[in-house]
């Protein structure tokens, strides 16, 4: 069966990047390196090529395509967080390897891929019935930098931020 892998493009830097995105969160490894067979664009022979990888499951490509290219918002990469201990944990861990935050969840990491760091209940909140509540959510999302799930929490509950 076919199946979608999302390749992430770097500049000698692929297996650094893995290890990095592999050591964010649980079910997550690096598993397979495949090295340059001859000198070329992407590097001498031996040196790293492919990365294979995976992040909360999610299998990811890591190549090193011999030179830099920009990442950009049309594509990101979401991690669902179980509660905001994770949230925390992982947005700490970007923050601390070089990248910089941004708005309503958003981060881009020190090779300037975009990251959304996500409480799952956040999805919760969104998809409820009551369109009322999930509006308040919205609107209070639309004010964070780093998602905190206890305050989206109280803005769909109708409580104050006190």
């Amino acid at each position: 069966m076919s199946k979608l892998v999302p390749c992430m493009w770097f500049n000698g830097d692929a297996e650094e990047a893995a290890k990095f995105y592999t050591s964010l969160v649980p079910n997550s490894e690096i598993t397979h390196v495949q090295r340059n067979v001859s000198d070329g664009p992407s590097g001498k022979t031996g040196s790293v090529l492919v990365v294979e990888f995976t992040v909360a499951g999610q299998p990811l490509v890591a190549l090193n395509g011999g030179m830099k290219m920009e990442y950009t918002h049309a594509i990101s990469l979401m991690i669902h967080c179980d509660d905001q201990a994770q949230v925390d944990s992982v947005w700490s861990a970007f923050l601390a390897h070089g990248g910089k935050a941004e708005q309503c969840g958003w981060l881009r990491d020190r090779w300037g891929v975009a990251w959304q760091v996500v409480p799952k209940v956040m999805f919760e909140f969104l998809s409820s019935p009551d369109k009322a509540a999930a509006a308040r959510a919205m609107q209070a999302m639309m004010k964070m930098v780093k998602l905190d799930a206890e305050v989206l929490r109280r803005a769909f509950e109708g409580k104050s931020a006190a």
